[in-house]
């Protein structure tokens, strides 16, 4: 090749042709405009392109986030079943429809023992996969020589390739399901347990076994997980912080008897249920029976003011302590003097609301405390129920005693049941975990006049503002209620140091929604309670904190709260001292 060949053109360029300043370099420039105008075009093409698409997108998370309330969304998946899926046993779900309880596909390992070639070699090969199964069990149970023998219940997915990896013959896998709880002991007293063979051995899945086999609908309950986190919380903060033996709580519905949350201490995992009889299983709201204390002077006072023998403005001596044969009645903190039926409540008189029920008269108090469900068995579907400790014969002595919370025991169901009846009117409705349609009228038994429960609700509200509930108060919800702490009865005998500190409580007072109770067993002092184990330092915070959570979730809104000066304790005729430690 010559090094001095012609060089090459460009298209469209005759030799001789000035590339910078003649008709080439014109034909050059237009080139290069179409080029960039081709590319501007595009670009702006792609860009309308991608506008497009991520309104498109953003318009579509808007719809599924927002517009769109079709169940089956993938939003709402955790309130379903997995589709396709159908198992043996129903789910069960709160009121809102998160699941408490569902079922999974799972298999068992199962041998055929008689065609297993070599026990021993089978064994060891089986424990190397499954490090829990014990050897020697597993050698025996291969080298009985039976046609079918489990070996391990429930493999993981995992755990099933592994063994059939093994390629061990005689091997073979069964399919099951497996009872699941996504949320472990948070609701295990109230939903319950399986046993090993899918069957309802506690709980809810105990009282409706045979529903929950027959029907892949869903069993819906009136409790609200969330209101049941806030209760279950509070109580373990409770029993932490005063190094107490156990609690129970409740959220209740005042106007249909539906329980939002139930919690009793100590609780367990469903999903790994504790062996034999362990205290964890023993549901202290439902199944245990107590002697409440002072919160029994709530029914004390409305059946003396429903009694006809007693009003609001009636007074009764507690100068000095009462004396009946050989017992004698004291008031803890004694006021000495005279006390009317509202200062009875507030100051927790034990010699007043003795004089109360001595006026109504052991029959009326019979009766009254049959009407307020305090005397049978309550009704909630549940099998750990458990019956009340009523006095045989039924004396005056009983009647005095029971008037301040002794001599009688109930389970603190029927408490809760029964001051939801004082607060809303005075309709008992009994207590369900299953919730009713809603806007449906619930029927109710009239147990006390709408006056009455007028005066109760004020009352409970005074005993929060100026009396041993003052550590209740939520500033918004006007929280009424009632203090008890009441001593153990231990083979016969109280025990002082052992007591259990109750707080009974409704809100708003003014239209009671809700009633909630905390109950703890066995609070130890702390610096921070001045040495007092008595409900107002002990269950009466607990309980405020539980409200001011539950109010906003349940859609309350909080009151204006009236200014410092105005908040001022007005004195009584009798002087305005703070018996927040009186119980």
């Amino acid at each position: 090749m010559s090094l001095f060949a012609p060089k090459p053109r460009l298209p469209g360029v005759h030799a001789g042709e000035d590339l910078q300043n003649g008709p080439a370099a014109l034909r050059l420039d237009g080139v290069r405009m179409r080029a960039l105008e081709s590319g501007r075009s595009r670009l702006i093409a792609t860009a309308v392109g991608f506008f497009v698409a991520f309104a498109v997108i953003g318009v579509r998370m808007i719809d599924v986030a927002v517009l769109d309330a079709n169940p089956a969304r993938p939003r709402d998946l955790p309130q379903a079943r997995t589709d396709g899926l159908e198992m043996e046993r129903a789910d069960i779900t709160d009121r809102n429809g998160i699941i408490l309880a569902t079922s999974l596909p799972t298999v068992s390992l199962y041998a055929r023992a008689n065609e297993v070639l070599d026990a021993g070699e089978a064994a060891t090969k089986l424990v190397s996969v499954l490090p829990d199964l014990d050897p020697a069990d597993v050698r025996a149970r291969l080298a009985g020589g039976r046609p079918f023998v489990y070996l391990r219940r429930n493999l993981t997915p995992r755990q099933q390739y592994d063994v059939n990896a093994l390629g061990i013959p005689g091997l073979y896998f069964e399919k099951g399901e497996r009872r699941v709880y996504p949320h472990g002991p948070l609701a295990a007293h109230i939903v319950g347990m399986t046993d090993i063979d899918n069957k309802g051995i506690a709980g809810i899945e105990r009282r409706f076994d045979q529903g929950l086999r027959s029907s892949q609908q869903p069993l819906r309950l009136a409790v609200d997980i969330r209101v049941q986190t806030v209760v279950r919380n509070e109580l373990q903060r409770a029993v932490e912080t005063f190094r107490a033996v156990g609690a129970t709580g409740m959220v209740m519905d005042a106007a249909t008897g539906e329980m939002l949350a139930m919690v009793s201490l100590p609780d367990y995992d469903p999903n790994d249920p504790p062996a034999g009889q362990a205290e964890a299983l023993f549901n202290r709201a439902t199944k245990g029976a107590y002697e409440m204390g002072s919160t029994f002077k709530l029914f004390n006072t409305a059946m003396a003011l429903e009694s006809g023998r007693v009003n609001i403005g009636s007074s009764f001596d507690a100068t000095k302590p009462l004396k009946y044969g050989n017992h004698e009645i004291h008031d803890d903190h004694a006021q000495n003097r005279w006390l009317n039926v509202s200062e009875i409540l507030i100051h927790s008189s034990n010699i007043g609301s003795a004089r109360m029920a001595m006026e109504a008269g052991v029959e009326f108090q019979r009766s009254f405390l049959g009407r307020m469900g305090m005397l049978s068995t309550p009704t909630l579907e549940l099998p750990e129920i458990g019956a009340p400790l009523v006095p045989k014969p039924w004396r005056e002595i009983n009647a005095i005693t029971i008037a301040f919370g002794h001599g009688l025991s109930v389970t603190p169901l029927q408490l809760v049941s029964g001051v939801a009846a004082l607060v809303n009117g005075g309709l008992f409705r009994p207590a369900t975990l299953l919730p009713h349609p809603e806007g449906e009228e619930i029927p109710g038994e009239r147990v006390v006049k709408a006056r009455t429960s007028a005066q109760v609700r004020q009352l409970m509200r005074m005993v929060v503002t100026e009396g041993t509930g003052k550590k209740a108060e939520v500033p918004g919800y006007e929280v009424g209620g009632k203090t008890g702490t009441a001593e153990k009865a231990v083979n016969g005998s109280y025990r002082k140091k052992a007591v259990l500190s109750s707080f009974v409580a409704a809100f708003p007072m003014d239209a009671p929604r809700y009633v909630v109770l905390v109950m703890i067993d066995e609070p130890q002092a702390t610096k921070e309670t001045y040495g007092f184990i008595t409900a107002g330092w002990t269950a009466a915070p607990a309980t405020g904190r539980i409200v001011a959570q539950v109010a906003p979730l349940m859609g309350l809104m909080p009151k204006a709260v009236p200014a410092p000066a105005s908040m001022a304790r007005t004195p009584t005729a009798h002087g305005s001292r703070d018996v927040a430690a009186v119980e």
